[in-house]
């Protein structure tokens, strides 16, 4: 890192911090513009604000580090770009016509207080393993990566460059959050999602020229890594290993090899419970003006999520075809003799790439865009987590707290959660994958929630013991996963080497994760719909205007009067550029 690279990075740093307190100036200390900038957000800034919370740490590092094992497997949740569109469209109106704050109380407005309650659990349950814990991960992979000499001591503690750079960023990204709220978030990640595209943009054009561009890169990897439809049968096993039940093992693991099945059926249940019912993400719309505001700006997220397929996938494959070649030092260190990726070593070769191929000045504005991604993700989860404690738990058992005291709550709440958060890295650490461990713990966790969410919209006869039951029915069987795969992840002693071979805990740990997801979402699906059918119909005078068959007609002109031809065409640009990458990538 040259002396330009530096004060590229503190100007960056100089302008957030300037631009939040900026902000802070303007806040009001009440929940309305704490938590959701008193509902006064445009399209654009809730477009790039969704993007940015999205396009986090755990995408720099662990899309990077999947393209480089897998190829473009993962590009399928990145093309879920069309869930925004379904965010916009069928959701919007149901939640800004609600009024509400968060996801568990539209569950309550259209359920019952149970359904709330259980659903903020499962929320921040998931926000600590995932969001907080991941993103806090993937800061230290990068600073232990670009700064791997930089250490501190503590008394008797020891605290090494990933560790040192994982605090930091907390530190960093808490400062205007805690203190400026949903409106310092949204107006930080605006800026930040123009210095991340920019700067992963400027690293896959590097890292092509250095290749002697996209034919020579084609040319350097395999073309199954370019195929976005993996076989059920890895290649080397096909007609000779089926995916059955054997005596003493289970054939349904593919660590790393995403077949098509689980992408085609699983992966869309994850990505519609992420874009249209989490609160991380849905909190942005919320914040909108009206609904107009909340549908477009649902529509140019959609048209940036398009982008890490390019700017993050390709970039990870780009560093395995250059460290083939052995002439690019660090690199190097991603494969074996053989050539073969070390999965370990591939989740830093984003910032490897950074610091291999980029020149001076802009290897400042890439690393400029990591930490713009470090900061707006774990802000966007920060004031999330603040804003599900303090209104779903704290709000419901001391309802005359102040406005005041309700702002305060959610700072000390986020500051708790960070701490647990950094308590989960281990588990992390042991897993195989950055990215995998993410869609992992959000496949066993999102299931339920998207069964309540789509079918509580669209089957006004499901009731509140039907949801109640579905959700705990399928978070026992996310948290008993998690359970099982944790002392393993962990390498806990007697867990060196996993379960004993055949035995029913070795079979739940081995099988492939997108398989049991599926399996919850059916179990979850199948106990909505026995109990509440086997149970009273809800009030449908309650529920009016949360379910499509309970929709008024004054409902339905206010939503046909908040779009025009602008949302169709913007809506019709995010499909084309969808399918075409589909047929590019199909092998």
């Amino acid at each position: 890192m040259a002396t330009l690279d530096w004060l590229i990075i503190l100007a960056y740093l100089g302008v957030v911090l300037g631009l939040a307190g900026w902000v802070f100036q303007k806040r009001k200390d009440t929940p309305d513009d704490y938590f959701l900038a008193n509902r006064n957000l445009g399209w654009l800034i809730v477009g790039a604000s969704i993007f940015a919370s999205n396009i986090g740490s755990e995408h720099l590092v662990g899309l990077a580090g999947s393209g480089a094992t897998d190829g473009v497997a993962m590009a399928h949740y990145e093309l879920h770009a069309w869930c925004l569109l379904v965010l916009g469209w069928v959701f919007v109106p149901f939640y800004m016509r609600s009024r509400v704050y968060t996801m568990p109380e539209f569950l309550e407005k259209r359920f019952s207080p149970a359904s709330r309650m259980v659903l903020t659990v499962i929320s921040l349950v998931g926000y600590i393993l995932t969001k907080i814990a991941v993103g806090i991960f993937a800061g230290g992979v990068v600073f232990a990566t670009l700064l791997p000499d930089i250490g501190l001591r503590v008394g008797s503690l020891q605290l090494n460059s990933f560790w040192l750079g994982s605090i930091v960023v907390v530190l960093l990204t808490g400062l205007y959050t805690v203190a400026g709220g949903m409106r310092a978030v949204a107006y930080t990640e605006a800026l930040q999602t123009l210095i991340l595209v920019v700067g992963s943009a400027l690293l896959t054009l590097f890292g092509l020229s250095k290749l002697g561009g996209w034919g020579a890169f084609r040319a350097a990897l395999p073309a199954d890594m370019f195929n976005l439809w993996k076989p059920l049968i890895p290649h080397g096993l096909q007609g000779t290993w089926a995916p059955v039940i054997e005596p003493t093992r289970i054939a349904w693991y593919f660590n790393g090899h995403y077949p098509w099945l689980g992408m085609l059926f699983c992966a869309p249940i994850i990505g519609l419970w992420y874009w249209c019912t989490d609160q991380y993400i849905v909190q942005r719309a919320l914040g909108a003006r009206d609904e107009t505001q909340a549908r477009r700006g649902s529509i140019f997220a959609g048209c940036l999520k398009i982008l890490p397929v390019f700017i993050f996938i390709i970039p990870g494959m780009i560093a395995l075809a250059l460290a083939r070649t052995g002439q690019y030092g660090q690199l190097s260190t991603m494969v074996d003799g053989a050539g073969n990726v070390i999965p370990a070593a591939a989740q830093a070769a984003f910032p490897m790439m950074v610091m291999t191929v980029l020149p001076v000045g802009i290897r400042g504005i890439v690393v400029a865009g990591l930490l713009a991604a470090l900061m707006s993700s774990l802000a966007g989860v920060f004031n999330a987590s603040s804003t599900l404690f303090t209104m779903d738990l704290y709000q419901r058992f001391r309802p005359a707290s102040s406005q005041h005291q309700l702002v305060w709550i959610g700072r000390v709440a986020t500051t708790i959660m960070v701490l647990i958060g950094l308590a989960w890295i281990p588990v992390i650490q042991g897993a195989r994958g950055l990215y995998e461990y993410l869609q992992g713990v959000q496949g066993y966790l999102a299931p339920p929630i998207f069964t309540v969410f789509f079918l509580g919209v669209f089957n006004k006869r499901l009731n509140a013991k039907g949801c109640l039951w579905a959700l705990i029915v399928g978070f026992t069987l996310g948290a008993f996963r998690l359970a099982v795969d944790t002392p393993v992840s962990l390498h806990l002693s007697g867990f060196e080497n996993g379960y004993a071979q055949g035995s029913f805990l070795w079979i739940v740990n081995n099988i492939y994760f997108q398989y049991y997801s599926l399996f919850i979402f059916l179990v979850s699906v199948a106990t909505m719909l026995v109990v509440s059918y086997a149970t009273a119909e809800p009030s449908y005078e309650r529920i009016s205007g949360l379910t499509y068959a309970t929709v008024t007609d004054e409902h339905r002109m206010a939503t046909r009067s908040s779009w025009d031809w602008r949302d169709i065409a913007g809506s019709a640009f995010v499909l084309i550029a969808i399918s075409l990458a589909y047929l590019y990538f199909r092998g």
